[in-house]
């Protein structure tokens, strides 16, 4: 090959590469924009000005409090949770080599969801709140009870999945269809303790089911970035194993890639991932699975480009869609959990009659 050769090849390459950074980079854009925009919306209208004025500290004090105190977590929530959930199931799909491989499919969501419901029937953690006008509002009487015990049934069904495809070799079909098995085992459970509630604690597990980026504190905000930026580094340092994977695990082998151990690490950490986002916001369908979906579509399959790409949309999407909670039909606030459904499913419709990219 001569060296003009070479040359064209590397501009092409590089080409190749920038229109990725720039995808990505759009996203980002898109987000911080859409943040401002988000925390200037509401049933106090701020203009954006004021919300920068608020962040850099040269607003007046009402204006401060409204976006620092309590619109800036909301968003900074969905930003995280949003990308912590389509990173989680980027690397689950990569590892499994399975395109419908997420917390649902897995079985988390519903062990975390019958973690919530035990916790609100048996410990008493389900309310009704008297608001003005003689009004009834469903709460969470005691948060921390319910997230810590939803945070335990996410974790056991993964456990109970990683454990029962060692059997199986640790092998990709072994654990969808482990997941498949919890998740209706967790629905049974659930189901069966709804049976055995009253009223009060039948709303109150469906009220936390629905998914709420409003119930995250900067306490909750803490730890759910303590959780998903270092197993994102992660997932980012070891981008090329999981290339390699994409080519079967006899071609990983030969490249040297320890295919057990990048499995098994990958799938406990995504589960980790989503089980601490699950267990404080509650359920949020259709965007851990449709962002990787997305981004595959427009960049292709490169882990290098495709782990970030993932968080990037992942935050935008849940980002749009919180604000359309908030916003459609003010000053009521609809699920998030919903809107994410609404916007999900057609869109995943939408991909899977186009195909995909390959990278």
């Amino acid at each position: 090959m001569t060296d003009i050769a070479v040359e064209s090849a590397l501009q092409v390459y590089h080409g190749y590469t920038q229109r990725k950074i720039l995808v990505i980079s759009g996203v980002c854009l898109a987000t911080l924009v859409l943040a401002v925009v988000s925390m200037a919306l509401g049933s106090a209208s701020i203009s954006p000005l004021d919300v920068l004025k608020a962040l850099t500290g040269q607003a007046d004090q009402r204006v401060t409090q409204i976006v620092v105190n309590i619109r800036l977590v909301r968003v900074l929530s969905a930003i995280v949770v949003g990308m912590g959930l389509a990173v989680a199931s980027c690397i689950m799909q990569g590892v499994l080599l399975n395109p419908l491989a997420s917390d649902f499919s897995l079985g988390i969501s519903q062990g975390a969801a019958f973690g919530a419901a035990v916790a609100i029937v048996a410990m008493g953690a389900g309310a009704v709140q008297t608001a003005g006008a003689g009004a009834d509002a469903v709460i969470i009487g005691n948060a921390y009870v319910v997230t810590l015990a939803a945070f335990v049934g996410a974790i056991a069904a993964t456990v109970a999945i990683l454990l029962l495809a060692k059997f199986r070799g640790v092998s990709p079909e072994a654990m969808i269809l482990a997941g498949i098995a919890m998740g209706f085992l967790f629905q049974a459970g659930t189901i069966l303790t709804q049976y055995f509630a009253n009223d009060v604690q039948v709303a109150s597990i469906v009220f936390w089911t629905f998914g709420d980026i409003g119930r995250s504190s900067w306490r909750d905000f803490t730890v759910m970035v303590a959780v998903v930026v270092p197993a994102t580094a992660y997932f980012i340092v070891n981008r090329w194993n999981y290339n390699a994977l994409e080519s079967g695990d006899d071609i990983a082998c030969s490249l040297g890639v320890n295919v057990k151990r990048t499995r098994m690490a990958g799938m406990l950490l995504a589960a980790l991932m989503t089980a601490v986002s699950v267990a404080f916001l509650g359920i949020i369908a259709f965007i851990g699975l449709v962002s990787p979906h997305v981004m595959r579509r427009v960049i292709g399959s490169d882990y290098r480009y495709l782990i970030p790409g993932s968080c990037a949309m992942g935050a935008f999407l849940l980002l749009v869609s919180d604000t359309i909670s908030r916003t459609v039909v003010a000053p009521v606030v609809l699920p998030v959990g919903a809107i994410t459904s609404f916007m999900g499913a057609p869109l995943f419709l939408y991909l899977l009659v186009k195909g995909y990219k390959g990278s």
